[in-house]
Order: C-alpha cells, then structure tokens, then sequence
C-alpha cells in the first residue's frame, strides 16, 4: 500500500480577511496542500509560524506592525527552514529585492491566475525559487535594454562563479554560501566580484535578473 503524501502545511499572511478566506478556497482545493492558519498582521504571523511551524508562509508585504520584508527577515531568523512566498500587488523591483534580501523564497503577484500561485507554493515548498511570470517578464525586458551585450558574457562565468552567482539569486548570504560550498567568506566575495565585474552588475537586484535570464528562478 502506497504511503500517503504529506500535505504542503501553509500559513497566510495578509491583512484582508476576505483575501485570506479566497486563498483558503484556493490552497484548500488541493489534495496535497493544507492551510494550518491565517494572521492579518506581521507579529501575529511570526507567532502563529513559531507554533504551527508550517512549511511554506504566503505573505502580503503591506501589513499592519512588523511589514512582509521584516515580518520574513523575522521568520527566517528563528525559523530558518520555513519558505516565504511573498503574495503582493506590488511588481517595483524595490520591493522584490528587498524581499529576497529577506529572505524570501518565491515572489508572487496578487493579480496573477490561481495556478500561477499554486506552482510557486509547490515551487518553494520543494526548497526551490519562484519568480512570477509577469515580474520576470519586466525584468527580463528592463535588463535587455540597459545591457544588450549580456548575451556575449553568459559563457564568461567560471563553473564556481555561475554557482556563487546562483546561491546569491536565492537569498543566500556569503557565509551561507561558503558554508554550503566549503570555501571561506574570502573567496566566496572574490568569486561574486569577479562575476559581477564580468557581468557588468552592481547590486543584488541585477543577480536576480540574471538568475531569471537563466531560468534558475523555477528551478530546484
């Protein structure tokens, strides 16, 4: 007899009732997902996550008190293996860097179809990344226009580097990273600056838009 599925135990964040009881419908229909909770507010999600400890957090970024990107930051501080999944009307990069910086795992937009967020939630739930469409679309086109030589620096990247760069795209600090790689927080920086000098990138959010050009973004 086959073993059953552990469902993927979700907890919502968001401060409009109505919008937590839709996505109680949506996550609820599915025969591997179960919500264990809702919090209308960031310090009512990082206790309610404390004592449900469910598997992946969708979180609003406006919320009353302690906002999405602290609200994550919180949780990932003292509940390092939960996913966040930022669920948010705002599609700025301001915002999506700020919540990969966080933390987050995944970056959904409100607006987006049901099975757009249903991915990202089986996406992140897995100890994958997910990047909505719509916003990597954007991203991809803005990145286009400011660099259309990107193309020729693709293969440029050593093995490492790429793999640096990669870990960065997801939220990973440099320690973590050497951690994760076995090399020191020395070499882990070298290797960043070299890509990013390779490149031609400045900041956090431009490894993110490269990470989606590679389609590292939906991957695990």
């Amino acid at each position: 007899m086959a073993k059953p599925m552990n469902k993927v135990r979700v907890l919502i964040v968001d401060d409009h009732a109505t919008v937590r009881e839709g996505l109680k419908l949506i996550i609820g229909s599915q025969s591997d997902m179960e919500v264990v909770g809702d919090a209308g507010d960031g310090q009512s999600a990082v206790t309610l996550a404390q004592q449900l400890r469910p598997d992946v957090v969708l979180m609003d970024i406006s919320i009353p008190g302690l906002n999405g990107i602290k609200s994550t930051a919180r949780l990932k501080e003292i509940h390092p293996e939960v996913h966040v999944l930022a669920l948010t009307r705002h599609q700025e990069d301001g915002y999506l860097k700020q919540m990969v910086s966080a933390g987050a795992s995944g970056y959904v937009l409100k607006q987006s179809p049901p099975a757009e967020l249903l991915r990202a939630v089986r996406a992140v739930a897995s100890g994958g990344k997910y990047l909505d469409a719509a916003v990597a679309g954007r991203m991809i086109g803005n990145y286009g226009a400011r660099n259309l030589a990107l193309g020729e620096h693709l293969a440029d990247l050593t093995e490492r580097e790429a793999e640096v760069v990669r870990l960065i795209a997801w939220g990973h600090s440099n320690k973590e990273i050497a951690a994760e790689l076995d090399l020191s927080v020395k070499t882990i920086e070298a290797h960043k600056a070299n890509a990013m000098k390779k490149l031609g990138i400045n900041s956090r959010i431009e490894i993110v838009r490269y990470a989606v050009l590679k389609g590292w973004m939906e991957s695990s």
